[in-house]
């Protein structure tokens, strides 16, 4: 098993299987763990239409387990300023990178004791999303 690194907010790694193959197996990974992908930004493809600038490829989905989301909005409402929880699939020198949220660290934030169960369950869940995704 592949483990995830964590990097200050997030859970991070790398895998030799090529970027498109990458954001599918990311996909697929989520729904298995539950995870719906509300929506997905292109942002290679934003950047040059928008400034003309020039870089890797760079996917942004936004994914959320909605019995999980729900749990943490009708314990803190204000909540939702940090939903989805988003995933990157980017591409730097070669290298394809998976990185998502590391849901305990950005819910400790918040001062409610609640809310830590639910964001280990998140974390759980994405740490395995990547470890699946990585594995060639």
């Amino acid at each position: 098993m592949r483990v995830p690194t964590t990097a200050r907010y997030t859970l991070t790694t790398t895998t030799d299987v090529p970027f498109p193959e990458t954001v599918e197996r990311v996909r697929t990974e989520l729904k298995e763990e539950g995870f719906g992908v509300l929506c997905e930004i292109d942002v290679r493809a934003t950047l040059k239409e928008k400034l003309g600038a020039e870089m890797e490829p760079y996917v942004i989905l936004g994914a959320c387990i909605p019995p999980l989301a729900y749990q943490a909005l009708d314990t803190e409402p204000d909540l939702g300023t940090l939903l989805p929880c988003n995933v990157v699939v980017y591409e730097r020198e070669g290298e394809t990178h998976i990185s998502a949220i590391d849901a305990e660290r950005m819910f400790s934030i918040i001062d409610n004791d609640e809310l830590g169960p639910i964001a280990v369950q998140v974390r759980d869940k994405l740490a395995r999303v990547l470890d699946h995704a990585a594995t060639a």
